[in-house]
């Protein structure tokens, strides 16, 4: 099922200038830059990530008002995960209710356990993905996509399959962190299932697979976060882009279409 939303989304500027497209071993570089030269860790990219994903769920979808929303977040193990967990912190700490689902909790890796671990300080439901999927609440506003990010290869398989399958038939609208789960962006294809989302943040630059246009109904609204990766970074030789300084300047998200 595609949702549809019909609040205003003018408050993220559209991007009207060309901005590189990253593969996914550019991405990885991209990473690997950040942590070992720059000295900029995973859990400040991770926080950065989750920020502003939950700022496209407020301002997009939950119209500023946050009190008595119902919100979903959907979590794999890795780091796709751990930002969907900081913007459920986020969200929860702003008002709406929040339930978040891992696909398995004994396997989240140790930045995104950090999250784990302060979501149940907060008290904030966490738990496995049910096996009895009609225990899942009912009156959701949104659901947040943190799944599988930008290193699939192969079709969802167990509890990410099943999250993606009930979060297609779900009524509420759909956010993806990165990317919607099932999508490979090296290839650029959707494996099945994908999820269908009503829009998509992805994080420091779009990835190529984002720019297939069969991928569109997938996607939905394209926006990029600012994870604090510093213009200079991209022109190292590994890389060899030009990004402008002016890219974030004025707002943390942007539009891409």
């Amino acid at each position: 099922m595609f949702h549809t939303n019909t609040i205003d989304t003018m408050s993220f500027p559209l991007i009207n200038t060309d901005i590189p497209y990253l593969t996914t071993e550019q991405m990885v570089e991209v990473d690997r830059l950040m942590i070992e030269q720059y000295r900029i860790e995973l859990i400040q990219m991770m926080e950065n990530a989750g920020r502003c994903l939950a700022l496209v769920a407020k301002e997009r979808f939950l119209e500023h008002n946050l009190a008595g929303k119902q919100v979903v977040v959907l979590a794999g193990t890795g780091g796709n995960g751990g930002g969907a967990m900081v913007a459920a912190r986020r969200l929860s700490s702003w008002g709406a209710t929040v339930q978040v689902y891992i696909t398995s909790i004994e396997r989240v890796t140790e930045v995104p356990q950090h999250q784990y671990n302060i979501l149940q300080n907060m008290k904030v439901s966490v738990q496995n993905w049910p096996e009895e999927e009609d225990t899942l609440p009912e009156g959701i506003d949104l659901i947040l996509d943190g799944i599988i990010g930008y290193s699939l290869s192969g079709n969802p398989r167990g509890s990410a399959r099943a999250m993606i399958e009930w979060a297609n038939q779900s009524e509420a609208a759909v956010l993806s962190l990165d990317t919607p789960s099932g999508i490979d962006l090296t290839e650029g294809k959707g494996y099945r299932p994908t999820v269908r989302a009503e829009a998509t943040l992805t994080l420091a630059l779009p990835k190529q697979g984002l720019k297939e246009s069969s991928l569109r109904p997938y996607i939905g609204e394209l926006y990029l976060g600012d994870i604090s990766v510093p213009p200079t970074l991209y022109a190292e030789p590994s890389l060899g882009l030009n990004v402008s300084p002016e890219l974030f300047a004025q707002q943390d998200i942007v539009r891409i279409y």
